[in-house]
């Protein structure tokens, strides 16, 4: 997970002694997920695992640019499974109110 100042990622946080508590604060927060083949997938953020897998509910699946039909809809995946090795980078959606991302 990307974080000002070179933060560590999903994986490398749930060991760390504080990681734990900062993926708790991640829960159910929206995340948007860039894979690997260009497919970006927006969703609520429910676990993850030793291997940076990474469950979302609620998710929505945006086709890379060149994909896309010009106007086209994402498509609703809901629940989905992102395997981590097809993550490129992970964003966390900031709140309407316009707040940090984090705590």
């Amino acid at each position: 997970m990307a974080e000002p100042g070179g933060g560590r990622g999903l994986a490398e946080a749930g060991g760390a002694p504080g990681g734990r508590r900062r993926l708790e604060a991640l829960l159910n927060r929206s995340l948007r997920i860039r894979m690997s083949d260009g497919r970006t997938l927006v969703g609520a953020f429910l676990c993850t695992d030793r291997a940076a897998n990474v469950i979302l509910g609620s998710a929505q699946e945006f086709l890379k640019a060149s994909d896309a039909f010009p106007g086209s809809e994402p498509r609703v995946l809901g629940l989905a499974m992102v395997p981590g090795h097809h993550i490129v980078s992970i964003e966390v959606e900031r709140d309407s109110t316009g707040g940090p991302p984090y705590p």
